[in-house]
């Protein structure tokens, strides 16, 4: 019995040893935020101009006037808060939190960080993109990495989401000549997006008050238990808009995953802070 109690006394000196070690990722998220935000002060981009959307589908011109972008600069980067409710699998229990994302398009930065707690013990994840690659790491009571996603096919899935952000909370930017657009009908248009290596299409589906209300790509993907990318149908609908700022801009929206045997809504989220920097 003795020696059975000196080894779990070693085991959790180890543990305590490693959880001391391993890097938190609430600071690692807030320094990344504070260096980026501090450098987008100094950004000057050009301002939304009529000309600009000349070349743009109709939906895609009366989406960026309804949107109170016309006018005004567009900006380095913007800063958005969430309540939010992510779901492992259908019918599972919800993992809830405030999630906090920073998006800067030019050049392409990517931060979101969303602590909650899974089986009764503290966890966060934090993703981040920067340049043309990505990384997801999910960690587990401050110490064990549940997910520690990076690579290519990553990056180009993760490739889909800043274009996500860049429609659906700066619509200024789908002026940005880095995005090819395709006419489809009066209420849809394609875009392509290429940033680096990667790149990657979109439909935009808009309703009759020129609002964006969906967004879909087949090039997005999730990861497995493997920790390898699935690349799946994926969407993010709109439920509701508000104004925000100078803006008027989603209030919720929902991720869903448009699986063969039916839809998946893995995230729901409350928008609760804009701010553009």
């Amino acid at each position: 019995m003795v020696w059975a109690f000196g080894i779990l006394v070693c085991a959790l000196a180890v543990v305590i040893v490693l959880a001391m070690r391993a890097p938190d990722l609430t600071a690692e998220f807030h320094a990344m935020l504070a260096a980026e935000t501090a450098s987008d002060a100094t950004r000057l981009h050009p301002v939304v101009t009529e000309a600009s959307l000349s070349a743009l589908p109709g939906p895609v011109q009366r989406y960026i006037r309804q949107s109170g972008a016309l006018g005004k600069p567009r900006p380095a980067s913007l800063t958005v808060t969430y309540d939010a409710q992510m779901f492992s699998k259908p019918g599972a229990a919800a993992m809830t939190g405030m999630a906090v994302q920073y998006d800067r398009f030019d050049p392409p930065k990517r931060l979101f960080y969303m602590p909650s707690s899974m089986s009764g013990l503290p966890v966060k994840v934090l993703h981040d993109y920067d340049g043309a690659a990505a990384t997801m790491r999910v960690r587990l009571a401050a110490l064990f990495s549940v997910v520690d996603a990076k690579g290519e096919a990553f990056s180009r899935a993760e490739t889909v989401t800043l274009l996500n952000d860049l429609c659906l909370f700066s619509p200024g930017w789908l002026t940005d000549p880095r995005l090819t657009w395709t006419s489809v009908d009066d209420r849809s248009a394609d875009v392509s997006f290429r940033n680096g290596p990667h790149t990657v299409t979109a439909r935009l589906i808009f309703n009759e008050a020129d609002e964006l209300v969906n967004f879909t790509s087949k090039d997005r993907g999730s990861v497995d238990a493997k920790g390898a990318i699935l690349v799946r149908p994926w969407s993010t609908p709109v439920g509701s808009y508000r104004a925000m700022g100078q803006q008027r801009l989603l209030s919720y929206g929902e991720a869903v995953w448009n699986d063969p045997d039916g839809d998946f809504t893995y995230g729901k989220f409350t928008v609760t802070g804009f701010a553009t920097h």
